[in-house]
């Protein structure tokens, strides 16, 4: 092993093991690419690259391709995912629809489905959605899945794979991966996340922004906010699993009511339920002013179309935004942060006063860049997020025999 080698003692099968994991990670993220490169990259000897790809060779997580190049003498062979092989389930519940997918390891959705939730009994529901789930599978020729994620709105303990409490699901101390261990397989695990934090996880593995992110903040803006905080390619849970609860900062102290029982909180400036009611209080005094059906979807409609005011209403809640984005950069120093949402379809229209809000507060008047982009991905993020949970665990689970 060469000297700047990042792994150098331990016990063999567990160092083995790592640099198992580290290997197949960068093929995920380098893809194609040789076993020299790899040997170069890690610091690994080329013995130790050659006997750890054969392995994942032979469990079909890799395959190899001979890279045609009439400049040299022989063919370089590269490496990358084998796909098709491997895939995972994921479930996405929230309190209206809980969405399904199956998807390959490097986030591809084979196979996606919508089911109405039914939070009442969550035990039955959820053998439901994993009934539904497989079934999906079978009609798609996928006879057995990998692992399973799931994302659910609320305080999620991870580690336990229980839901806290939810408020939109009524769900308190619930075993979400107990339940569903009960119906899979011994060797099929189980992993659970808040929603939020699952699509901060699928940005951070999938996110096409043209350089990779580290370091960022994902918000989720929605009924709600909901974050997840990504620092050195880690997701951040926190000591009680509430680590970005940026949704209940506070803007104005004495504000507006917000649902968690405080006042001024960012949400309830900021949400689409915010926006949507303010811009119904601008309306007032016009006629037909009141809409029972109104969304933030058909105020950007209005606004795109000339309405003042829900431009303004917009452009109001970029400000909010921007505002409370303020203080996110100042606690989290983050190289981005990513929106995502209903909002992002506005993205342009909030975009200035969100910008023109942060300049003046989040670095004391000092220039300084953070980039605020909307989310990347063509699949919802929260559903490739559940996917996304499972997928990591494959990339990064060291099985470790003593």
């Amino acid at each position: 092993m060469k000297k700047n080698a990042p792994f150098l003692t331990g016990n063999q099968k567990i160092v083995r093991n790592i640099n198992r994991a580290a290997i197949l990670n960068l093929i995920r993220e380098q893809q194609p690419i040789s076993r020299i490169q790899i040997s170069r990259i890690t610091g690994l000897n080329k013995s130790t690259v050659s006997s750890i790809v054969q392995e994942l060779i032979e469990n079909d997580f890799i395959c190899e391709t001979v890279e045609h190049d009439r400049q040299v003498g022989r063919n370089p062979i590269n490496l990358s995912l084998k796909l098709n092989t491997h895939f995972v389930g994921g479930l996405s519940i929230e309190a209206g629809e809980t969405r399904l997918i199956i998807a390959d390891i490097d986030g591809t959705p084979k196979a996606t489905r919508t089911l109405p939730t039914h939070p009442a009994e969550p035990a039955t529901f959820l053998h439901t959605c994993l009934k539904a789930l497989q079934d999906l599978g079978k009609k798609h020729g996928i006879a057995r899945l990998n692992g399973l994620g799931v994302s659910i709105t609320g305080i999620v303990d991870p580690h336990q794979s229980r839901v806290i409490f939810s408020a939109q699901l009524g769900w308190e101390e619930v075993l979400v991966g107990e339940i569903l261990q009960a119906r899979l397989p011994a060797d099929t695990p189980v992993v659970v996340s808040n929603d939020a934090r699952a699509a901060a996880l699928a940005e951070l593995w999938f996110g096409q922004h043209g350089q990779r992110l580290n370091n960022f903040v994902f918000l989720y803006i929605g009924e709600g906010i909901g974050s997840g905080i990504v620092i050195e390619k880690k997701l951040i849970d926190g000591a009680h699993h509430l680590a970005g609860e940026f949704g209940h900062l506070t803007l104005f102290e004495g504000g507006e009511p917000c649902r968690c029982g405080n006042y001024g909180c960012l949400e309830a400036y900021a949400s689409d339920r915010a926006t949507v009611n303010r811009y119904a209080s601008l309306r007032q005094g016009e006629p037909s002013s009141r809409e029972a059906n109104l969304s933030l979807s058909e105020i950007i409609k209005r606004a795109r179309n000339g309405d003042s005011l829900a431009l303004e209403t917009l452009r109001q809640t970029g400000r909010y935004l921007g505002l409370g984005i303020s203080k996110i950069i100042k606690t989290i120093d983050p190289e981005a942060i990513i929106l995502d949402g209903e909002i992002i379809k506005a993205y342009d229209l909030i975009l200035p006063e969100m910008t023109r809000a942060i300049e003046q507060r989040a670095f004391f008047g000092k220039t300084r860049e953070v980039k605020i982009l909307p989310a990347s991905l063509e699949t919802d993020s929260r559903l490739l997020g559940a996917a996304a949970l499972m997928i990591q665990k494959i990339f990064s689970d060291v099985k470790i025999v003593l």
